[in-house]
């Protein structure tokens, strides 16, 4: 993409990073306040990348090690209380054994920002990609971002904080991102200088509600039974209000960098005249894009759509971008045992939203992946096959499909 005429006034250098080295630049940029962190792979690369940096005096920030996840996220949340800007991140079981902290930090309606390094949950043991992770705290009140690649990894960390510590959401803030495959490769990246960074984000300000001692107000009240419901339903009205705080906030990026797709919160590939379009999250976008161009090169129109937003979810964009197609495929990197269909998280998000549709298509789901496992071009090949037959009626009301299975398996 072309930069900009405004865009032109903000130097940016290339860097060959990790997708983890380039939230650390994020951070270093958005000048984080306090961070605490716990090594659990594939997230914590990110941590070693920012110690090094305050180590070297390229960023000032408190560090702190925490002796586990939970400890580390109960860190975080009391720093954003009393004004600090924050960061933590885990994987995996890490992210689960935080759980407790993590859905007070949302219920708090504190703007925290964490990097979910997606990893399988054992048991068995394994070091792998997968989704469920991040998607346990999906009803909790967590913003949910999902990356694909090296330069989203930047330019999202900064949307998460901008959007984030708006007065009108002030709700913490998710980035997942694929391990292994995202965390540990290489990209290379457009780094923005200081002042792009001081143009797009504003000091954090909790005003009224930050914790001081000259603020006398109470945090964490017991309310029992008289006003829970109350508290939900604000948190509800900050979830509603952040699509259009996320809409402004990815403008206001696109606009200071010169990139960024059309839309905020989907990516499209060849969906236009697609009678066929498959929906995935994170780098699986690769491997399905790959795929597309060879099927279209043998006449058949197929498209892509990547959900970059989980919460909110893209439930408006979805209903204007597939209504009328012959069939959707649904990959997911993750499972939702005992589910409709037996499918997965993104399955049955994309199969509601498309519900009240007079010409809605039909709905496939496919798990793929799990546990690391790459998902190819052949496999794509073979959900697109399948998504075909579903569609013309072949295979009939089946459960979801899963690509790749060693078989037989009871």
């Amino acid at each position: 993409m072309a930069m900009t005429e405004v865009s032109r006034r903000f130097a940016q250098h290339e860097e060959l990073i990790t997708g983890t080295e380039a939230v650390a630049q994020a951070l270093r940029l958005a000048d984080v306040d306090v961070m605490a962190g716990y090594p659990i792979r594939p997230y914590d690369s990110v941590m070693s990348s920012v110690a090094k940096m305050i180590a070297n005096g390229q960023m000032d920030a408190d560090f702190i090690v925490a002796e586990s996840e939970h400890s580390q996220f109960e860190i975080v949340k009391h720093a954003s209380a009393t004004g600090a800007r924050v960061f933590v991140g885990s994987s995996g079981v890490g992210w689960m054994y935080a759980m407790e902290a993590i859905v007070v930090t949302a219920a708090l309606r504190l703007p925290v920002v964490a990097l979910v390094g997606n990893r399988a949950l054992d048991d068995p043991g394994a070091f792998g990609v997968e989704h469920n992770d991040a998607l346990m705290v999906r009803d909790s009140g967590w913003l949910l971002y999902w990356v694909a690649e090296g330069q989203e990894a930047l330019d999202a960390t900064l949307l998460a904080y901008r959007v984030a510590e708006d007065a009108r959401v002030s709700l913490p803030c998710a980035l997942s991102m694929d391990g292994a495959f995202l965390t540990h490769s290489q990209h290379l990246v457009l780094v923005p200088e200081k002042d792009l960074v001081e143009a797009f984000l504003p000091p954090y300000d909790l005003k009224k509600r930050r914790f001081h001692p000259d603020n006398p107000i109470s945090i964490a009240p017991q309310y029992n039974e008289d006003w829970v419901m109350e508290t939900r339903k604000q948190s509800d009205a900050a979830m509603r209000r952040a699509r259009g705080v996320i809409a402004e906030a990815y403008a206001e990026l696109k606009r200071l960098t010169g990139r960024g797709d059309p839309d905020p919160f989907v990516e499209t590939y060849r969906v236009e005249d697609a009678d066929y379009v498959l929906i995935g999250m994170g780098t699986v976008a690769m491997p399905i894009k790959v795929a597309v161009d060879q099927l279209r090169e043998e006449g058949k129109r197929v498209g892509f759509l990547r959900i970059k937003w989980f919460r909110p979810f893209p439930d408006e964009e979805l209903r204007r971008l597939l209504h009328g197609r012959k069939g959707v495929g649904v990959v997911d990197r993750d499972y939702s045992y005992g589910s409709t269909r037996h499918g997965g998280a993104v399955y049955n998000e994309v199969r509601s939203a498309l519900y009240d549709l007079e010409d809605r298509p039909p709905v496939i789901g496919f798990i793929a992946g799990l546990g690391g496992r790459e998902v190819s071009v052949d496999d794509v090949f073979q959900i697109e096959a399948k998504l075909e037959q579903a569609a013309a009626g072949d295979l009939g009301a089946e459960s979801a499909h899963w690509i790749g299975v060693r078989g037989p398996v009871e």
